[in-house]
């Protein structure tokens, strides 16, 4: 089969497309012959050799694809993973190909409504939306959010996903254009971080009294813009480090909070780790799927050999939601 592998640690040029031998799947794995695999920003970090893939992992990018059920291993129930069924998987690596292995834990069926290109661009954001807003952050009805960042592929599931559990979604965006699409979600409030303040938006919006939960994408370098903007006992879940991974933070301010900063991944957790978080989206996410609610945003699809050409336009900082890739 043909994947795209890292020939060697830098820029985009360094992803070249290489033959590899087709999986052949063993005891509780599903193969998946793959209809797109979506592209994330860690993609972009291990291709810059700044985030290996877990041992046991295909050492080429790809953490989510869409598709259908190719080959079933030992103690998969065929009644429940048909062949050529439609699904889509949340992987530990490896999706930058024709063919994938996964647990079978770790795959969703595509909802009905919500065509097969489009689902490659599903289970990274749902779960990490589900899992960091839910389970990690504790965001119920009636609560503020505020997503730092709600035009990115995470962020804009997550804005779709918090208004249909009834929060009153605060978001970040660079400029108008991006600002009105953001509401288009379902954003009640879109800060344009380019030219307001933020802090100063989100008290003004919530008088004075801070959001619950933030859904950060910064990291260090919005430490001291997301603490002003918690609520006392507020909850900052920290995703990604598009500002830089070490920082100050003012410990005094926080302990007067009494505020919680957490940092989570996805990627490194365990087989049965992700699979409980698989079931609680296909239990709670799925459902909002599938009567249109929410959607995965795709920005561009291209063929899988023009990855490169994928991690460029990530690069550029000009998308809004998910690049996908067609083998």
């Amino acid at each position: 089969m043909r994947v795209v592998q890292v020939e060697q640690p830098g820029g985009p040029e360094c992803l070249v497309v290489a033959q590899r031998p087709d999986p052949v799947p063993g005891p509780g794995e599903l193969v998946i012959r793959v209809a797109a695999a979506g592209v994330n920003r860690a993609d972009l970090l291990q291709r810059e050799g700044h985030y290996p893939p877990p041992p046991g992992a295909p050492d080429w990018p790809g953490l989510e694809v869409s598709g259908t059920v190719a080959a079933r291993g030992a103690g998969v129930d065929p009644a429940a993973w048909p062949d050529d069924l439609p699904v889509a998987a949340l992987l530990a690596g490896g999706g930058y190909a024709e063919y994938v292995l996964v647990p079978a834990g770790q795959v969703l069926r595509v909802p009905a409504g919500l065509d097969l290109v489009t689902a490659g661009g599903l289970p990274e954001a749902a779960c990490t939306a589900w899992t960091n807003l839910v389970d990690t952050g504790g965001l119920a009805p009636g609560q503020t959010l505020l997503v730092q960042g709600g035009s990115g592929g995470v962020g804009s599931f997550a804005v779709q996903l918090a208004a249909a559990l009834g929060v009153r979604v605060l978001t970040t965006a660079g400029g108008s254009e991006r600002a009105a699409r953001c509401r288009e979600l379902g954003a009640d409030l879109v800060i344009d971080h380019r030219s307001e303040d933020v802090p100063a938006a989100v008290l003004a919006a919530t008088g004075g009294r801070g959001v619950d939960v933030i859904l950060d994408v910064l990291g260090a370098g919005g430490l001291d813009q997301n603490l002003a903007c918690l609520a006392t006992g507020g909850r900052l879940v920290v995703i990604g480090t598009q500002r830089g991974t070490r920082g100050t933070l003012d410990l005094a301010a926080l302990m007067a909070k009494r505020a919680v900063v957490t940092g989570t991944t996805l990627r490194p957790r365990s087989v049965p780790e992700k699979t409980a978080v698989v079931a609680a989206v296909t239990e709670h996410v799925l459902p909002l799927v599938a009567d249109g609610r929410v959607r995965p945003v795709v920005h561009a699809r291209l063929p899988l050999d023009r990855a490169a050409d994928a991690h460029r336009l990530m690069d550029s900082g000009e998308v809004f939601g998910k690049v996908l890739l067609l083998p």
